[in-house]
């Protein structure tokens, strides 16, 4: 044993052998992973495709995503491999994704994303309603869509005319929850990009939008056109949106409904 030993050592002590050895090693890590890199080439892999044509703006259901085996080396751009990053998002705006098709980054996006997702959105009957907000009417910019909101109405009782009799009502303020559930629909800037689509752009929320039914609808209106008494429309964020049923969207005062009708009138043309 001791003879093998001392052979072995004055065998790698012969820089030649040294030299022989490092390049042999070195052959068979370089053939290792060149089999290794020319395997995970060729080895297909699943990949997700458009089993039909799916038209712009269309939702991704389960039922339009077939797999196929494909080898890497033919995947170029930025294909998605995986089926999760596509189910229940939807075809870009612009984009029909013909069948067949793999599926690409650039061409699924969130719904969100659409230039016309409000109008998936809500009921048949309600109206969407454009609401004036500010960066400190939506607390530091925490109102986001699918959030749920209490619409306040204020008003102050002034005295345009410096003639009128002065009255204990004279510029007192009126202030109650007008409306009560409104779910958020989008939060835009002032150009109409959605607020929250490119956070890196630190966009400036201007309007909030929402839909109601149009009785509520005309009531909203009517509150903003109320110059005389100096009104505002006040979004109050709720919890409404953690819940597992959210509460139906209702008015919240009658008496304040009663006096916006009172003291503004409606015509069908």
């Amino acid at each position: 044993m001791g003879n093998l030993v001392t052979g072995f050592k004055k065998f790698m002590q012969n820089k030649n052998t040294v030299t022989v050895v490092g390049v042999i090693l070195a052959i068979v890590v370089l053939y290792v992973a060149y089999t290794m890199r020319i395997k995970s080439s060729i080895n297909p892999i699943s990949v997700p495709f458009a089993s039909e044509q799916i038209p712009a703006g269309t939702q991704i259901t389960e039922g339009m995503i077939g797999t196929m085996q494909v080898p890497p080396s033919m995947l170029e751009g930025d294909v998605i491999t995986n089926v999760g990053e596509i189910v229940d998002k939807y075809s870009a705006a612009d984009v029909v994704i013909p069948k067949g098709s793999l599926f690409y980054k650039r061409a699924v996006v969130e719904k969100e994303q659409l230039p016309a997702n409000i109008i998936l959105q809500y009921p048949k009957g309600y109206v969407l309603y454009n609401l004036n907000v500010s960066t400190e009417s939506t607390y530091g910019n925490s109102v986001y869509p699918g959030n749920y909101i209490d619409i306040y109405f204020k008003a102050v009782n002034k005295v345009t005319d410096e003639n009128a009799p002065k009255t204990a009502d004279n510029d007192k303020v009126m202030l109650g929850k007008l409306i009560s559930n409104i779910e958020v629909l989008a939060v835009k800037d002032s150009a109409g990009k959605p607020v929250f689509q490119n956070i890196d752009e630190n966009r400036v929320p201007a309007m909030v939008v929402f839909a109601v039914p149009e009785e509520y609808y005309v009531l909203l209106k009517k509150s903003e056109f109320m110059q005389t008494y100096d009104t505002s429309l006040i979004p109050v964020p709720t919890n409404e949106s953690l819940k597992d049923e959210p509460s139906d969207l209702e008015i919240s005062s009658e008496q304040l409904k009663d006096w916006i009708n009172e003291h503004t009138i409606w015509t069908d043309g």
